[in-house]
């Protein structure tokens, strides 16, 4: 029987927010060679058919191109030896997840593409198959703590100007001579906050709000300029804030399929920052990363942990902090235009944590200041932008959002990704035609903000 009404028309795809299921990496079954090659045959098929994710990074060429070649036309094809090639080239961005998929949970086909890449590497790294140059790369406070005392020679060595070293270093570990690389100080964020913290603005209306600064293994070691900028925003907005940084987020870590590290790294910080968040303490990141691992990798990694949790709920990108201030009490007066323009990139981190587009809506709030979006990958993905194998398969997928930017003309360029700036900045040196500008260096969105105000 029934009331009357047509049936309801098969759903192709889903207009459900996509959900994500914790990871079971405690299973054996998780690291079955068998069952993960089963699924990378289910997966893959289905992308076959689907194909729309064929222009965002090279995984998806790659696999194509097994299918195609394959004497069936079909994945029974391939060979399961020729699939890690489509492992190594997926740099974890989400982009395919959030924004191309049609099949991803709830839908009945529960296709995640990025989790099963990560899967395929927790596999390979239980076997003991790990990029030794990666991992060493990936330890980012080790590196950090080593190179500061000595950052002028750190920085002398590993400048692209530095052909010698550079070469020495693409022959013997693989890094690509023409990859840009971080610069190290010898005073860290962390430091420079301590000696000289700004004075917070008592007047301001978001007087009373409370903020703890997660520094960033990028920003305390690298580019602490970022951090400095936004707490003079912050206390220029009349909020009281604590700097701290007990360790990296793990994601170099995730990336190369080492989980249990990225567990190690979520509590040791966690520990550090949940008595904060019970003090009633917003927890503010300053990179796109590090805010994807607090609010949503993490809690997969662990799903039982409620400290965890609860540092996840109370979890903002500074962007996204600054927004809110406008939003609920406005921002403090005395900003000024800046007219010549902003290029603004919203990295793959920040769009995957599904807040919008907040560096372009916090530089917006700046008056008489052209703002244009850059919405496409940068190709970095962390140790994929530099190694000699993948640094120009990392160009090519950046080459899009190089050329946009090169096209709004704008001579300030950010992203919520230092790696993703630096990238592009490069990348856009070697695109630029004659009479091209390029911008001196990428910069995060709110030293921008800092700078209209007049404080950097």
């Amino acid at each position: 029987m029934t009331d009357g009404s047509p049936p309801a028309a098969p759903k192709e795809g889903s207009l459900d927010a996509p959900i994500r299921h914790a990871l079971a990496w405690h299973d054996p079954d998780f690291i079955d060679p068998a069952k993960i090659d089963a699924e990378l045959r289910r997966v893959f098929d289905i992308c076959h058919g689907c194909r729309r994710c064929f222009n965002l990074c090279d995984s998806f060429p790659r696999l194509f191109d097994l299918v195609d070649e394959s004497p069936t036309g079909e994945v029974d094809g391939v060979k399961s030896e020729d699939f890690p090639s489509v492992v190594e080239a997926c740099t974890l961005c989400d982009m395919c997840f959030m924004t191309k998929c049609p099949y991803v949970p709830p839908h009945e086909f529960d296709l995640d593409f990025p989790h099963l890449m990560l899967r395929a590497r927790v596999a390979d790294a239980a076997r003991g198959k790990k990029h030794v140059v990666q991992h060493q790369l990936g330890e980012m406070d080790r590196n950090g703590r080593l190179a500061g005392p000595v950052a002028g020679l750190v920085n002398w060595a590993s400048s692209v100007t530095n052909a010698p070293v550079r070469k020495l270093m693409e022959g013997t570990i693989g890094v690509d001579a023409r990859a840009e690389l971080p610069k190290f100080h010898g005073r860290t964020f962390v430091m420079a906050a301590k000696a000289a913290p700004p004075a917070v603005d008592v007047h301001a209306p978001a007087r009373g709000r409370k903020a703890v600064i997660y520094a960033t293994c990028s920003v305390n070691f690298n580019r602490p300029e970022v951090g400095e900028a936004a707490l003079k925003v912050l206390a220029k907005n009349g909020v009281e804030t604590k700097v701290l940084y007990p360790a990296c987020c793990g994601m170099p870590f995730l990336e190369q399929g080492d989980l249990a590290r990225v567990e190690k790294q979520a509590r040791k910080v966690t520990a550090a920052l949940k008595p904060y968040v019970d003090e009633g303490y917003d927890v503010l990141t300053l990179t796109a990363s590090c805010g994807l691992m607090f609010k949503f990798e993490w809690p997969l990694v662990l799903p039982g942990d409620e400290a965890v949790k609860a540092l996840s709920s109370a979890t903002r990108d500074i962007d996204e902090y600054i927004v809110d201030i406008a939003r609920k009490e406005g921002l403090a007066p005395g900003l000024s235009p800046i007219r010549e323009g902003v290029s603004v990139h919203l990295a793959c981190h920040a769009r995957a944590q599904n807040k919008g587009p907040k560096a372009a809506e916090m530089l917006r709030l700046i008056p008489d200041t052209p703002v244009t979006v850059v919405e496409r990958c940068s190709g970095h993905g962390g140790t994929f932008g530099v190694m000699k194998e993948t640094h120009e398969i990392a160009l090519k997928v950046g080459k899009p959002a190089m050329r946009a930017a090169l096209k709004a003309g704008h001579p300030h360029l950010v992203s919520d990704c230092p790696l993703a700036a630096k990238h592009l900045v490069q990348g856009m040196a070697g695109l630029a035609g004659e009479g091209e500008s390029v911008p001196a260096q990428g910069r995060h969105p709110i030293e921008i903000l800092a700078m209209a105000y007049g404080l950097v």
